[in-house]
């Protein structure tokens, strides 16, 4: 069965596969010890595996100049293919210095393990004000995704990697499902339509409710929760995981769900990363993408609605995914159940919501989440795992 016989095609037209053979691994680490290493930070780490398994296809390495570029200005490739986050290996001035463009470029992971290597054809120097404005629509170091620009290497490797080996995830090697293997299972379960969820916290009232509003006009749903490098503050991945097990177990049909981790690195950049995450979700597979209120926002650095907006600004076509936009939903007390403004008769004092840093500072002071908000069990569990302290994933 070719890729494309049934599904939708993977963002500018092929999945990208950069995992290395078993021959060209036991090539490259013979050859390991002499090359020059690069030691990658998590998020760089998110980026080459996203590259390896097609979920940043059509990439097929770290962006040269010639793409970083538009991408910063323009949310476009060189070619005009839209994307929307600049995907790039910052490194220091003195890491940069001895390595030669042409040259291989061992790359390790945080904790030194050799695991992939870079051909290197380009290292240039970048504006990081005019990505921080452009990206992430301020320059305040306060922003999380701002921070990490501000703190990385000025200098950009760039040309295509090769990831050694594809490991299993140390936590939920189950739910380790890769693009070349979700568009398969979709397949397999004859699903035409299918639409994503992206989500860095635990599944409230709210987002059960978009999704299974979404749900009623496909085949299945993607889980996508995010698993990478996310705010010190955002509720740990391990506790997340077992809320969305929970929500799944007792409230989902079972047969028209499929939760899969993805790999990558949080950025914060809301609408711009609204677009990013919806290509993603495309090389998964999936035809439609839910985007909500203030979608991978963080403060008040944008507008309730900007990410749903900036889909507007691409022809449906060159995106290739449907955006399904919503409402912020809350509880109605007037008609007793889930509702947005669309569908609601209630005034504001008749709504029950609670923002995501409210919940967390009931947890922390040994408060549930009413059950308006939270479904009692997940409520208990995020209780059980916010009483003791907890590493941030």
């Amino acid at each position: 069965m070719s890729q494309h016989s049934e599904g939708i095609a993977p963002h500018g037209g092929h999945l990208i596969n950069r995992i290395a053979t078993p021959a060209q691994k036991q090539e490259f680490l013979e050859q390991g010890e002499s090359l020059p290493r690069v030691q990658l930070t998590p998020r760089s780490l998110s980026d080459l595996i996203l590259i390896a398994i097609g979920g940043f296809s059509p990439l097929a390495g770290f962006m040269e100049q010639q793409d970083y570029d538009p991408v910063v200005t323009d949310m476009r490739l060189a070619n005009g293919l839209p994307w929307s986050i600049p995907i790039v290996l910052p490194v220091s001035e003195e890491v940069a210095e001895p390595l030669k463009e042409g040259g291989w470029v061992r790359l390790d992971d945080p904790s030194g393990r050799f695991v992939g290597v870079l051909e290197l054809t380009q290292k240039y120097r970048y504006n990081k004000a005019l990505e921080a404005s452009s990206v992430y629509r301020t320059e305040d170091v306060k922003h999380p995704g701002v921070k990490v620009l501000y703190d990385q290497g000025h200098i950009n490797l760039a040309g295509p990697v090769w990831l050694l080996q594809r490991d299993p995830h140390p936590l939920f090697p189950k739910y380790q499902i890769d693009p070349a293997d979700s568009r398969s299972l979709f397949v397999s379960k004859g699903w035409k339509t299918i639409v994503a969820f992206q989500t860095r916290n635990p599944i409230h009232r709210a987002h059960e409710y978009i999704q299974k509003c979404a749900l009623e006009t496909v085949d299945g749903l993607f889980l996508h929760p995010l698993v990478g490098a996310t705010k010190a503050d955002d509720i740990p991945a391990d506790v997340r995981m077992r809320c969305y097990e929970i929500m799944l177990e007792k409230y989902f049909p079972q047969d028209r769900v499929i939760m899969a981790i993805n790999p990558s690195a949080m950025r914060y950049a809301g609408p711009r990363e609204a677009i990013f995450h919806a290509l993603l979700r495309k090389n998964y597979g999936c035809t439609h993408f839910i985007v909500g209120r203030d979608h991978a926002g963080v403060g008040s650095y944008y507008g309730t609605y900007d990410a749903q907006h900036i889909f507007n600004e691409f022809e449906p076509s060159e995106l290739g995914i449907t955006p399904m936009k919503f409402e912020h939903a809350f509880f109605c007390t007037v008609t007793q159940g889930m509702a947005t403004s669309k569908t609601s008769p209630s005034n504001p004092e008749q709504r029950i919501h609670l923002s995501g840093t409210k919940v967390r500072e009931m947890l922390r002071s040994g408060q549930l989440p009413p059950p308006e908000f939270s479904r009692p069990e997940v409520a208990a569990e995020l209780a059980r795992a916010m009483r003791v302290p907890v590493e941030s994933y």
